[in-house]
């Protein structure tokens, strides 16, 4: 799953001449739903929204505050175009959810977002249609967000943090060099000397008449 996020001051859409959605200030997120995205892609792009720090705080510092923290606006568009592969010159979007699917998991995306924050808060346009979206961007500030690939990372911090541990384990032992046993086990055998020259005695005694 793919989101563009803007930081607007205002952000409206249009279908058909007729405006069927405005936002004062806040973010306007294009997403585009991809053919692998799952119930966890979903809850991971909520809270990366939700959660993404491109405001002011009270005394001014930048990068401070989420739209949650400042109670603003949120503008949803679907946008299939953001799974876009090219081919030549020519856009494909094979890699996009179908319409009969996305549209159902789209709803499920606004749900979610609405259940994480304030209802009344949240705005989308018209799955499907043909519309204008028009974008005052703020600053301009503009955020791409894309959810980890389906069974190759985990959004869970606790499961990113016990794998970092993991890895710096790994890497310690790595520096360390081979343990005390390997050592012995890797080693190259020496040969008993006085064995050997008795083998090769009793041999050559054979050989003389």
């Amino acid at each position: 799953m793919k989101a563009v996020v803007q930081r607007v001051t205002r952000a409206s859409v249009t279908v058909g001449g007729e405006q069927i959605s405005a936002i004062g200030q806040g973010i306007c997120v294009l997403l585009g739903i991809s053919l692998e995205d799952t119930q966890k892609e979903l809850e991971h792009m909520v809270r990366k929204i939700l959660n993404l720090r491109v405001f002011e705080d009270e005394s001014g510092k930048h990068w401070s505050k989420s739209v949650m923290d400042k109670q603003y606006e949120v503008l949803c568009v679907s946008q299939f175009t953001l799974q876009c592969v090219l081919k030549g010159n020519k856009p494909d979007f094979h890699l996009a959810m179908p319409t009969e699917q996305a549209e159902g998991f789209y709803n499920n995306f606004l749900e979610q977002l609405r259940k994480t924050y304030r209802p009344e808060l949240i705005k989308d346009g018209k799955f499907g249609a043909y519309m204008q979206v028009h974008i005052q961007n703020d600053g301009p500030v503009t955020i791409e967000l894309e959810s980890p690939a389906p069974g190759t990372a985990t959004s869970d911090p606790k499961q990113l943090s016990k794998l970092e541990k993991q890895q710096q384990r790994k890497e310690k032992t790595r520096a360390k060099g081979p343990s005390e046993s390997s050592k012995e086990r890797n080693a190259p055998r020496k040969e008993d000397r006085s064995a050997s020259s008795g083998a090769e005695g009793d041999v050559s005694s054979e050989r003389e008449p």
